[in-house]
């Protein structure tokens, strides 16, 4: 029994020095560098080749097989040393052996249908190989990276969709909302457009008409200069009982009914020796309620001088700058008055038109 053991014991040492092991041949092989290999035979290129690819399975189907075979030599042998080296040997009866040939048999049958499939295919791989051309294979491979690059774009589009709804939760605006939406402003816009050419046209109107009450008041401006020179002349030369003094008299308040009609004033009151504080009403097409416009002018007491002007529309203040300090400055009376009434005229009509 010790004979044999020993036997044993040198076979096993013999198999391990022999350098045989599966494992140690995985080792090599990861081991091993392939970059002194010729760039002819491999990569894409080298099996593009249809019949390279057939001796090229061939020749690792040899390989293969050469491999399997020493592997199953390897493992019997690691197998039988083990069992006579073991104490408690497994125990093999003619049932096991028989389930073992019946896996066998099955692996082997699978197997053989596997192989008939694979020479199936590479019959029709050698078959359709000579009728597949340059431009297909080309076409082919530009559809397949096409399909690749679409493929990636897809998961981008699924990316950028799901990032987009957990930044804009429900609910969300839908097309069909967007449109009426849109709709609706379309028709606003062009009511508005219409509103604003309306409210332009009123303006020119409006302009114009201010132009022709202006020339109007300059018209009267120079008659009522020369009504005033015309009763200085009577007044240094004709005596109390002038007969043309009654229509003069007469002329001058019609001139002034006018002008009070044209500038819409209201009333005019002392409230100092320097001070006069004039009412007027300032009436827009846009309202029917006229405002109040009430200028204050305050002059140099014992003299004609203007010294500052002020003027307040419903009560509340204007600052109406240039429009007021330089007729101030002039000492233009007139033009200052008018010139007031004209600008509070116009904004009042611009905003109401505007708004």
């Amino acid at each position: 029994m010790s004979t044999s053991s020993d036997a044993a014991k040198q076979l096993q040492d013999r198999l391990e020095n022999a350098k045989l092991h599966i494992l140690d041949a995985r080792a090599e092989l990861k081991s091993y560098h392939f970059d002194s290999l010729d760039d002819s035979t491999s990569g894409e290129g080298a099996l593009s080749d249809p019949a390279i690819v057939a001796s090229d399975v061939v020749a690792q189907t040899l390989f293969l097989r050469k491999l399997k075979f020493q592997y199953l030599e390897q493992n019997a042998k690691d197998k039988y040393v083990k069992t006579i080296v073991s104490d408690d040997a497994p125990l093999i009866t003619a049932a096991s052996n028989e389930q073992i040939r019946l896996r066998n048999e099955e692996k082997k049958r699978n197997l053989k249908e596997a192989k008939m499939k694979l020479l199936e295919k590479q019959q029709d791989v050698r078959t359709l190989a000579p009728l597949v051309e340059e431009e297909d294979y080309q076409k082919a491979s530009s559809l397949a990276s096409l399909g690749t690059s679409l493929s990636a774009k897809i998961l981008d589009a699924k990316l950028a969709l799901t990032r987009l709804r957990q930044a804009h939760p429900q609910p969300r605006l839908t097309i069909a909302t967007a449109t009426a939406t849109l709709d609706e402003q379309v028709t606003q816009m062009q009511a508005l457009d219409d509103e604003l050419q309306s409210s332009e046209k009123r303006m020119e109107e409006l302009k114009q008409q201010v132009k022709a009450e202006m020339r109007e008041v300059e018209r009267l401006r120079g008659v009522e200069k020369e009504g005033i020179a015309e009763l200085e002349h009577v007044g240094k030369e004709g005596s109390d009982e002038d007969p043309r003094l009654g229509k003069l008299y007469d002329w001058l308040q019609v001139a002034l009914t006018a002008q009070r009609s044209l500038l819409s004033l209201q009333s005019s009151r002392a409230v100092s020796e320097n001070e006069l504080r004039l009412t007027y009403h300032i009436t827009s097409p846009f309202s029917k309620v006229p405002k109040e416009l009430v200028l204050t002018l305050l002059s140099v007491p014992n003299t004609r001088q203007l010294a500052s002007a002020s003027a307040r529309l419903d009560g509340e203040e204007l600052d109406l700058g240039d429009v007021i300090d330089a007729p101030v400055q002039a000492n233009d009376t007139p033009t200052l008055v008018w010139s007031v009434y004209a600008c509070v005229k116009e904004r009042e009509s611009r905003s109401v038109g505007l708004s």
